[in-house]
């Protein structure tokens, strides 16, 4: 048996959001801080830069969660790999490689309380059965999801645009139902989701954090030709094609194409 106090209950700690086993935790100022950092703590409480914690109930379901991630855990946990075997092992090794995640994602069982590392970050809570049972994130924004969710990596359809745009490859594809916990350089409040029926969306930059796996994306001028493209200033853009939805983050400061 085991009791936490001062943590959730915490005045200073504020409850974000919970979904499945995960609640995203806030703290609403920096109090641990010296004199000279005490004017920087309190005008970055002000805007909204404050420090976030995914908290894990293992009760509820069991978690997959980034490598290194973790800060501590409590009560009835265990620890695995989720490898099963030397197939598994390499084929996790380069689905690691190519989505620029981390090759082996430790799987969390039990019935205990995990709490993964704070950040800075936005921490964005996903159901994946209402993306169609399957969403792909961009490029190392994964920290945790259910282990239901399967993981797999999907290529884009155009691998040459890609090339010259800047953009990998390969994105992380997680399919099922469970819950998937992304990290974002927006709150949800500044998220903007698209739903697309047989329509396209172009984005000038690395602005959608997630999609459906059902859209077709690609890397393609922005226009029909290279004069056309260069007139327009915009050069290469991020295409998605089809029905689904997209979640993008438009005030973000990310790299263009």
């Amino acid at each position: 048996m085991y009791a936490i106090r001062n943590f959730t209950d915490n005045d200073d700690v504020k409850v974000l959001s919970e979904r499945g086993p995960f609640q995203v935790i806030e703290y609403q100022r920096d109090l641990s801080v010296a004199p000279s950092s005490a004017m920087i703590a309190y005008y970055s409480a002000q805007m909204n830069v404050r420090k976030r914690q995914l908290v894990c109930q293992l009760s509820k379901s069991h978690v997959t969660i980034q490598a290194g991630a973790m800060q501590w855990m409590l009560g009835n946990v265990n620890a695995t790999t989720g490898i099963k075997g030397v197939g598994d092992f390499f084929g996790k090794a380069v689905r690691g490689k190519a989505s620029g995640e981390s090759a082996i994602k430790p799987e969390y069982t039990g019935d205990g309380v995990l709490v993964l590392e704070p950040t800075y970050k936005h921490l964005i809570l996903l159901n994946v059965s209402e993306w169609g049972g399957s969403i792909v994130l961009d490029d190392g924004l994964f920290l945790a999801c259910e282990t239901s969710l399967k993981h797999k990596i999907v290529m884009r359809s155009n691998i040459s645009s890609a090339l010259a745009g800047g953009e990998g490859l390969f994105n992380l594809s997680l399919n099922g139902n469970g819950i998937v916990c992304v990290e974002s350089e927006c709150p949800m409040e500044e998220l903007v989701e698209i739903t697309l029926e047989n329509d396209v969306l172009k984005i000038d930059g690395n602005f959608a954090i997630a999609w459906s796996g059902s859209l077709e994306f690609t890397v393609e001028r922005s226009g029909k030709t290279l004069l056309g493209s260069a007139a327009s200033g915009e050069g290469l853009v991020n295409v998605y094609r089809g029905t689904g939805k997209v979640l993008m983050m438009p005030v973000a400061n990310v790299p263009k194409s």
